[in-house]
């Protein structure tokens, strides 16, 4: 068995700029975790799935992706999961929270997959710069830090990224295009 997850990676203009935010937290607080993925907004949370049963997973998202459409998102300022997590905000439209919604219901109804935290935890969209390995005693210069920081992005979103867990990071093991 092998981890997974499924999330919206932001273009690589982005994905440079939140890189340098989380090199601030390895450099400042020592704070790494953030560095095991690439920048992302998680949709599905990790599940494990067989590996040798890859292709039926990769089929599955190539249909649903196919009946989405290409989806604006704005990254609007720095909220936080207080005391241990500190992220760049997402704006919470209607048409990203129906897919997250969607991609659930229906990896659950067509896959057996439920996110570790099942269908119990409600969605605040994030993209992580500082994850739960920033000490508690750490938190508050942090986020002093953060809080009150301006970032402004916006893109449109035109694929869903499906990550895969080698034992010690996640990286991109296939992309699924919109119509």
């Amino acid at each position: 068995m092998n981890r997974f997850f499924i999330a919206i990676l932001p273009p690589q203009h982005i994905q440079d700029y939140a890189n340098e935010i989380k090199q601030h937290f390895v450099n400042n607080y020592g704070s790494r975790g953030a560095q095991n993925s690439p920048p992302h907004i998680t949709l599905q949370p990790p599940f494990m799935w067989e590996k040798k049963e890859i292709s039926i997973l990769e089929t599955f998202m190539e249909t649903f992706a196919k009946k989405q459409n290409y989806l604006p998102i704005t990254l609007d300022g720095f909220a936080a999961f207080s005391p241990r997590v500190i992220y760049m905000n997402v704006v919470k439209s209607q048409a990203l929270l129906k897919l997250q919604l969607d991609l659930m219901n229906d990896i659950e109804s067509s896959l057996g997959i439920i996110g570790k935290d099942g269908k119990n935890h409600s969605f605040t969209p994030h993209l992580t710069v500082a994850r739960r390995d920033l000490k508690k005693h750490h938190f508050p210069a942090a986020w002093n830090d953060f809080q009150e920081r301006q970032v402004y992005f916006e893109f449109t979103a035109s694929h869903l990224t499906l990550l895969l867990h080698d034992g010690r990071q996640w990286n991109v093991k296939s992309e699924f295009s919109f119509q």
